[in-house]
């Protein structure tokens, strides 16, 4: 960590920290940044506004696009499972959508311990989005979603859960601790104080358009690292979850996460340099970018999901398809890859039903049986599956 730019900081102060690096068998002495309480005023640079500008519109624009179906939420599951693919790789776990897809039709002991940690997060945004709701974001909520992230995990210690009560270092694989790239504010009152002043700024309203109040929250929520493990994943969830809590965003179809993996050492040094020069422009810059980008992106999906759904649907009606079928068909775009045995579950119809029009959906080229696989045959939407895939 650079001491000597953090020394200056005008957004935070430097604390000093100590203990035994059990690795060397040493005591240290170092310090760690602790960041001020986040502002209620900025004046910002005209080319921040207009990109935050920029980022709000494409929000409503994406809004609308996916609520005006007779059931949205079909849209919201793939892009949950395609935000856990990408939020979990930014921070070094790598799964396909393909695997964390199938792990829905498979037994919990079938898949690998790293699309069992993805799909912890799938398991986390669900509940959160459900949470937010009715109930606001606050600490005791993502101290609940943190155990569900890590559960079978490394993480997953008597801790999970809790505020960290262990110092932790950003960029530390090996090495002494003065050689982290940043170190975390230390653990204790400090740190509970300074979170419990973030829940209580992003709970406010009308201080700043809600992207700047995203970019800074997550600023602040990355840069405290309340903890042991997780951070980064709540950290991007928190910021889809703010747009769905205000009602800008009323289906959770935004994807943050495959766009900052794409660039992620930009990232991470936009967040450490915020930290060091206390310029707050190019971070906002940044990330409105992302929302905007990923917003277009999304919409564009969604475009093209229903653009295949209305041509499936049409190749039905020229076959004289009907009934469960049918309905099948118009799921896919949320349910890509199926089994007759979840869709006789899903659909309260017979397996035999269910699998005479899968049979046919799959003589249509609408469906394909994946092969090669240790489980129940499990047929799969490929086009659905491009859209959903692309990068």
């Amino acid at each position: 960590m650079d001491v000597e730019a953090f020394a200056s900081s005008p957004v935070g102060q430097l604390v000093p920290i100590g203990g035994h690096d059990v690795r060397y068998g040493e005591s240290y002495q170092h310090v760690a940044f602790l960041p001020d309480p986040l502002p209620t005023r900025l004046d910002l640079a005209q080319q921040t506004v207009l990109a935050v500008t920029a980022a709000t519109a494409a929000v409503a624009r994406l809004d609308q696009a996916a609520v005006g179906l007779p059931n949205p939420m079909l849209l919201a599951r793939p892009a949950i499972r395609r935000e856990a693919v990408s939020t979990s790789a930014i921070e070094g776990t790598y799964t396909t959508l393909d695997e964390v897809l199938e792990a829905d039709l498979v037994e919990a002991r079938e898949v690998s311990p790293a699309v069992a940690e993805v799909v912890n997060y799938v398991r986390a945004a669900e509940l959160a989005y459900e949470w937010i709701k009715e109930r606001p974001i606050t600490v005791g909520m993502l101290r609940h979603l943190q155990k569900i992230l890590v559960a079978g995990t490394p993480g997953d210690t008597s801790n999970a859960g809790d505020i960290r009560a262990i110092q932790v270092f950003i960029g530390l694989s090996s090495g002494r601790v003065a050689d982290a790239r940043f170190v975390p504010p230390p653990p204790g009152d400090q740190l509970r104080a300074g979170i419990e002043a973030w829940q209580d700024w992003i709970n406010t309203t009308g201080d700043f358009p809600l992207i700047v109040k995203m970019a800074l929250g997550h600023y602040q929520f990355e840069t405290l690292h309340p903890f042991n493990d997780g951070n980064g994943r709540l950290g991007r969830l928190i910021c889809v979850l703010q747009l769905a809590a205000r009602g800008e965003l009323r289906v959770p179809v935004l994807n943050l996460s495959p766009w900052l993996e794409t660039r992620r050492r930009e990232y991470q040094d936009h967040l450490l340099q915020l930290s060091m020069t206390g310029d707050f422009d190019p971070w906002i810059q940044f990330f409105a970018e992302a929302v905007r980008a990923q917003a277009i992106d999304a919409a564009d999906r969604i475009e093209s999901l229903l653009s295949w759904r209305e041509s499936a649907i049409g190749r039905l009606r020229q076959a004289s398809v009907r009934g469960v079928a049918v309905r099948i068909v118009e799921d896919l775009i949320g349910y890509p890859m199926i089994t007759p045995t979840s869709a006789a579950r899903m659909y309260g119809l017979s397996y035999p039903a269910v699998n005479a029009a899968i049979r046919r959906l799959a003589e249509l080229d609408i469906l394909h049986e994946l092969t090669g696989r240790r489980y129940a045959r499990v047929f799969v939407a490929r086009e659905v599956l491009r859209i959903i895939s692309l990068r």
